[in-house]
């Protein structure tokens, strides 16, 4: 699915010509840390690319580095960006996005993180030149707002249901238990007391982030039967197709796939194998471009949709998120923003919820402004 781009020529007139394209490199502390199956992360380290125009106009876009999802890291981010990328930018006009993305994409193969940051950029950079929201250089709105999940993983299952409780009385309304990293009997009491302290409507799922083994992951679906939880997130190895296949065709509730989606093929092969549904980040698939063709192939295949940003990215990439949350079809798996898990941000005004949702931001691009002062302060080379 191409970014539909008529509208932006007729908005366009003359060229957006593109003087400079940076890549930053910066380190978000958090404001506590998050255990997964294979780290701790104490602070997000992310790259943020800054597209400047001649006119002055600048676009921002961000990649969070991710090497046991997508491969990138932070050195990996900055160099693909800085000298591969950005020299094929200079002197090109932003308005010709869907040119430029094609050749960025047959220039440096891979490195998804780092071309969905310079789409992002170049998204945000046509939307303020134009005055328009991203969403409307995107196809339009779906909806106007995002109800966001939480995501609870603390020592104990006691912590586990304050959280929770919390979040649900700040107006969460659908939560995400981390799996896979503690004793499989201290998840399955989690799941059953945070069910009974948030009653019988919220919906609640588990995310195991490649930590389970078969014989856990059966375990923990026939011992949480009674926490009626909603799906199972990325149990095993992203490759273990024929582990999915086995588990998907006994589990009393649907299997999803994270890790293991990294393009549309990845997207038919899981549906084939039995998953329920898929979790789609933008530094997965390559951008808002990639990510529009995979919400629709997931909407063609049945398959249920979580729209999500990664582990720990700030109000920059949680506003991209929401516009691609707005722009898909289906969201029945929620959307994970997870700037809120940020001690500090780095826009003047971080995305806000209120009464449990968060509004697609309505200014131009992206809808968020940039503190580069807190931007020089989290730098992190």
């Amino acid at each position: 699915m191409q970014i539909a781009s008529d509208r932006q020529s007729d908005l366009a007139g003359a060229p957006l010509t593109i003087r400079r394209v940076d890549a930053i490199p910066v380190a978000l502390p958090l404001t506590k840390p998050v255990k997964m199956a294979a780290e701790t992360v104490t602070h997000a380290r992310n790259v943020i690319v800054r597209v400047e125009a001649q006119d002055g106009t600048v676009g921002w876009g961000e990649a969070a580095s991710a090497p046991t999802m997508t491969g990138d890291t932070i050195a990996g981010l900055v160099a693909a960006v800085r000298e591969h990328l950005a020299p094929l930018l200079i002197g090109e006009d932003a308005w010709m996005r869907p040119a430029l993305m094609k050749r960025l994409k047959v220039a440096l193969y891979g490195n998804t993180g780092a071309h969905s940051a310079v789409e992002m950029a170049l998204l945000d950079l046509a939307g303020r030149s134009a005055g328009l929201p991203v969403i409307d250089l995107i196809g339009g709105a779906m909806r106007r707002e995002v109800a966001p999940m939480w995501l609870v993983g603390n020592a104990t299952p006691e912590q586990d249901v304050a959280e929770a409780q919390a979040r649900r009385n700040a107006g969460i309304r659908f939560f995400k238990l981390k799996v896979g990293v503690k004793p499989l009997a201290t998840e399955i009491a989690t799941a059953i007391a945070v069910r009974k302290a948030l009653g019988p409507d919220l919906p609640v799922c588990a995310d195991a982030n490649c930590g389970f083994s078969h014989d856990a992951a059966r375990r923990y679906l026939a011992a949480t039967r009674d926490a009626a939880l909603l799906f199972l997130e990325q149990p095993f190895d992203s490759t273990d197709m024929k582990g999915l296949a086995a588990l998907a065709r006994t589990a009393p509730i649907a299997i999803g796939a994270d890790e293991g989606i990294h393009s549309l093929h990845d997207i038919e092969a899981h549906a084939e194998a039995g998953a329920g549904g898929v979790s789609l980040k933008l530094i997965k698939l390559g951008g808002f471009g990639a990510a529009l063709a995979a919400g629709a192939l997931c909407k063609r295949l049945g398959l249920a949709v979580n729209i999500a940003a990664k582990m720990s990215e700030s109000s920059l990439a949680s506003a991209a998120t929401v516009h691609l949350a707005c722009a898909v079809e289906n969201i029945d798996w929620g959307v994970s923003l997870t700037h809120f898990y940020l001690a500090e941000d780095i826009v003047r005004q971080p995305l806000a919820m209120a009464d449990g949702l968060v509004a697609l931001p309505a200014g131009p691009g992206l809808g968020v402004e940039i503190d580069e002062v807190v931007v020089a302060r989290l730098r992190a080379d």
